[in-house]
């Protein structure tokens, strides 16, 4: 049973970016615009569709492979910068583009080095208007065990509540028992949190259940409460929060 409130924008949805946008490819920045669009490919967050006036001369190369897609004719262009060369890597919509997207482009996030709003960078994904996360501390009781060890135990952990994402309990590092856990070289990134600076999996006699800790060391200033706090998956462990068992999300998120 889900016990957190979901992502309800309608796929499709359209709405003006109040942002200054900007990516950079080799080293270049090659769009820059204050005239972005959202674009709510699917309900949890949306993609930008970039005004063509506003990419750099020379970055888009038309492949000459127009596609029928179901927000109008697209056609397909390699991206270049410098030494830089991305195949396939943006689709520039033409004339009869639904929503006011005639001559945008939308772009393939990974093609990209990185992407910035105004001058912060962001990872993964635009982040969403319409989603709030908060980091709050909280005097709840919280236990993490895996097959009947308990993993980390806190009368003061910071939750983390993310629109449309099962809740999220920070630990202090002394709240861990880390003779389980057994550092990995694994690092993802979040468009809300920033880049993690750790993960751990965790060993229970002979079986290892890979990455299932992480920390932010380094947060976007917004959610500094969990600076340096480890989290478990919920989804991968048991959970209990003022001793009531937390069931296990059926959907795996990162």
């Amino acid at each position: 049973m889900r016990d957190y409130p979901e992502a309800i924008t309608a796929i499709d949805h359209v709405e003006p970016v109040p942002r200054r946008v900007r990516a950079v490819l080799g080293g270049a920045t090659v769009l820059d615009t204050t005239r972005a669009k959202y674009v709510w490919e699917w309900p949890y967050y949306p993609q930008f569709y970039i005004p063509v006036a506003d990419v750099a001369p020379g970055v888009l190369v038309d492949e000459n492979h127009p596609q029928r897609l179901k927000r109008g004719t697209a056609r397909r262009h390699t991206l270049k910068a410098g030494d830089e060369v991305r195949a396939a890597a943006a689709r520039v919509y033409g004339d009869d583009a639904v929503a006011g997207l005639a001559e945008h482009v939308r772009f393939e996030w990974d093609a990209l080095d990185a992407w910035f709003e105004e001058d912060e960078q962001i990872f993964v994904h635009p982040r969403n208007p319409y989603a709030r996360v908060d980091a709050l501390r909280s005097t709840r009781h919280v236990r993490v065990a895996l097959e009947g060890h308990t993993l980390a135990e806190s009368s003061s952990p910071v939750l983390l509540f993310e629109t449309g994402l099962p809740t999220r309990y920070y630990f202090n590092r002394t709240e861990i028992d880390f003779a389980r856990l057994v550092p990995t070289s694994t690092e993802t990134e979040c468009p809300y949190k920033g880049r993690t600076t750790g993960y751990w999996s965790v060993r229970v006699g002979d079986v290892l259940h890979q990455d299932l800790a992480w920390v932010y060391d380094f947060p976007t200033a917004a959610l500094s409460p969990i600076k340096g706090l480890v989290c478990f998956y919920n989804e991968k462990v048991d959970l209990f929060v003022d001793g009531v068992e937390i069931p296990r999300p059926t959907t795996h998120f990162s």
